[in-house]
């Protein structure tokens, strides 16, 4: 196997097994969800509360320069937009050709599958993108974007980018699944509502 394979496959095992099953069945209640006050998430145009909200056509993501100290809680949907964005979309445009990804145009999801969708894409395109590195593509800086150290670099990087983001949002699903400690919806109840009844 490649060297640009076994880099392609150490996220694309993880994305087929763990993250993108847990991305299955999300709701637009879920997507937008604020566990707590103050939230950064994806918004309608001109609604948004921060100060340096990024504006797209219809949607805006919550942003600030420089960020506010400590930086606020984010949403499933704020979370999305910064793995299909930052993550993957400015890398998928500067080294892999394409349209150009600029944060201030691009159109946000205002659904949970149209997220999921963009997501899918944008992935692919990278995963595609990476396999067909050679050992002197990973060995270099890339020609392209602001990041100059060699691209093997740039692609662990981004591994542990949607590992750990995956991570944060299957986290919220779980906090959202059992919010106020309500009955789980796949048929489990907290242990703190179980039934003390005799012979329970």
């Amino acid at each position: 196997m490649a060297r640009s394979e076994r880099l392609a496959d150490q996220l694309d095992r993880h994305w087929q097994k763990n993250l993108r099953p847990r991305l299955h069945g999300l709701a637009d209640a879920e997507y937008f969800w604020e566990p707590v006050r103050g939230c950064w998430s994806v918004r309608p145009r001109d609604t948004s509360a921060a100060p340096n909200s990024a504006r797209p056509r219809e949607w805006a993501m919550d942003v600030a320069s420089p960020a506010p100290v400590p930086v606020p809680v984010t949403t499933i949907a704020w979370r999305l937009a910064h793995i299909i964005v930052s993550c993957l979309g400015y890398r998928v445009a500067w080294h892999f050709g394409g349209h150009d990804v600029d944060s201030r145009t691009f159109a946000y999801a205002g659904t949970a599958d149209e997220a999921l969708k963009q997501l899918d894409e944008m992935y692919g395109r990278w995963n595609a993108g990476v396999r067909e590195l050679s050992d002197a593509d990973l060995e270099s800086p890339p020609t392209v974007g602001p990041e100059r150290f060699p691209m093997e670099g740039i692609v662990l990087h981004v591994n542990r980018e949607l590992i750990h983001h995956g991570a944060e949002i299957a986290l919220l699903r779980d906090l959202y699944r059992w919010r106020d400690g309500a009955a789980d919806p796949l048929g489990a109840v907290p242990a703190g509502r179980r039934s003390t009844s005799s012979g329970r």
